[in-house]
């Protein structure tokens, strides 16, 4: 495995991205991916299919915290063979605590399972038998507070009580989205765990790290001049849109227009993007539940596209309206091909956008 690619598939709580702090401290090139359960498991799976498929590297698919059903383990286990056949070199790992995933772990060989440990104990425990594992001195408190959280240990009182507080730090760290950054939220989750791990030996150690939370949440997003944590993470939202642009870019009769997924917070964010990127004539914000929030700058009139995409309407530079039958999505590339099935069907109808006749 030494010299192969780990793509990294993890739960989005404390407990699945302890188990990718831990694995950062092995030499391995790790590409992290985080998905909650249901059709989420499946469609990032099939992402990491994808990016091992285009490359000829060796890679190891490293699945922790999320166990599979009987067809997904039958589904990915034949994927993999299928690679391997191909002349691919693909191994296939899955850590996991939760019960139901007993049919799966009787049957393959790659499925391990056990109850009786979170899966960052799991994975700690594994990594130092079967890989290389530069440990920090913290790591193994930091692995029993998880452990004792998350199997909910009460009895562990110091472990159980710090646990509680990183546990909230992960599930209250809503300020980037995994769909449209998952590399830089995947980053900010695991900074915050470490930055944790500073606070583990203190006198009264929760009270510290709950008292500080506020300032390491600001930490990961100022990069010069402090400011509140709404501009801070604004400016920083912002900057990662600019940096999408090539991919993230949609036209409409003719104008140009930025699509981002489950972003929200058009007013701001939105009107902070136009006013960086003048080339762009709008931006569109489509939510889980395929809402869409649209913001323009004077150069074409937002509430004539929301009419013609979804029947609703607002205001010139301000609308808004819901896409019926809009499918929710895990991964930006499919919610992109959905909205742009939707233009292309919209593209016909008569007329040029005229922002001037709202006027």
């Amino acid at each position: 495995m030494n010299n192969k690619i780990v793509h990294h598939l993890s739960h989005t709580d404390l407990d699945g991205y302890g188990c990718q702090l831990v694995m950062k401290y092995t030499p391995y090139k790790l590409i992290n991916y985080n998905a909650n359960y249901g059709a989420e498991v499946k469609q990032t799976l099939e992402l990491i299919l994808q990016n091992i498929s285009q490359e000829n590297k060796s890679a190891t698919i490293l699945i922790t915290d999320l166990n599979l059903t009987a067809d997904e383990s039958k589904w990915i286990n034949n994927e993999v063979l299928k690679l391997n056949e191909n002349k691919k070199d693909i191994t296939l790992l899955l850590l996991d605590h939760h019960g139901t995933g007993e049919e799966s772990a009787t049957k393959y060989e790659w499925y391990n399972l056990d109850t009786l440990r979170s899966a960052t104990k799991i994975t700690y425990d594994y990594v130092k038998e079967h890989f290389k594992l530069d440990e920090p001195l913290w790591m193994e408190k930091f692995v029993n507070i998880v452990n004792a959280v998350d199997l909910w240990k009460m009895e562990e009182h110091d472990n159980f009580e710090y646990g509680k507080v990183c546990m909230r730090l992960i599930s209250e760290a809503r300020e980037l989205n995994k769909v449209m950054f998952p590399k830089t939220d995947n980053m900010y989750k695991i900074y915050l765990l470490l930055e944790a791990t500073k606070y583990i030996d203190m006198p009264f150690a929760p009270v510290v790290l709950d008292d500080n939370i506020h300032m390491i949440k600001k930490s990961f997003f100022k990069k010069e001049q402090n400011d509140t944590i709404d501009n801070l993470s604004t400016k920083f939202i912002v900057s990662l849109l600019g940096e999408a642009r090539d991919e993230k870019t949609i036209y409409y009769k003719g104008y140009r227009g930025f699509l981002s997924y489950g972003v929200g917070n058009t007013s701001i964010i939105g009107n902070g993007f136009l006013l960086t990127y003048p080339e762009y004539d709008f931006i569109v914000d489509v939510s889980y539940r395929g809402t869409i929030s649209l913001r323009a700058n004077n150069k074409v009139s937002v509430s004539l596209i929301s009419k013609e995409w979804a029947g609703g309407g607002g205001h010139p530079n301000a609308a808004g309206g819901r896409i019926n039958g809009f499918k929710e999505q895990y991964r930006y590339d499919l919610v992109k091909k959905q909205i742009e099935k939707i233009i292309n069907e919209k593209e016909s109808v008569a007329g040029d956008l005229d922002y001037k006749k709202e006027n």
